[in-house]
């Protein structure tokens, strides 16, 4: 009787439909993802797989050690809503940076990550 109990659970979830789940996952950044750039970048670029909602989402750009350096307001790029934009209004001087990241699509999910770059001397 239990083993029956068991078959049929997992008949029963095995038949659910999948939920929909959406992410708003990186697909492209500025600068590149492990990249090591000539001069400081004027601003961080980052476009997802899906529309955020910029209200609900963060950047954070910091210095290799922990330093945080500031940011401009954080934006969309223009009419598409998957980019979010973060200029850097002072150059960067020669190191390791990380740029951390946490968005939230427009159905509600919530993703995050982080990469780093280098600015060479």
């Amino acid at each position: 009787m239990r083993n029956a109990l068991w078959i049929g659970l997992v008949l029963a979830l095995g038949a659910a439909p999948p939920a929909a789940e959406a992410h708003a996952f990186l697909e492209q950044a500025t600068p590149r993802v492990g990249s090591t750039v000539g001069a400081s970048p004027g601003m961080v670029r980052l476009r997802f797989s899906e529309a955020v909602e910029l209200r609900f989402c963060r950047v954070q750009l910091a210095r290799q050690g922990g330093e945080t350096v500031e940011t401009g307001p954080l934006r969309t790029d223009g009419s598409d809503e998957r980019v979010l934009v973060a200029a850097i209004p002072k150059p960067l001087a020669p190191g390791v940076y990380k740029v951390t990241w946490r968005v939230v699509s427009r159905d509600t999910h919530v993703t995050s990550g982080d990469f780093t770059f280098e600015v060479s001397p």
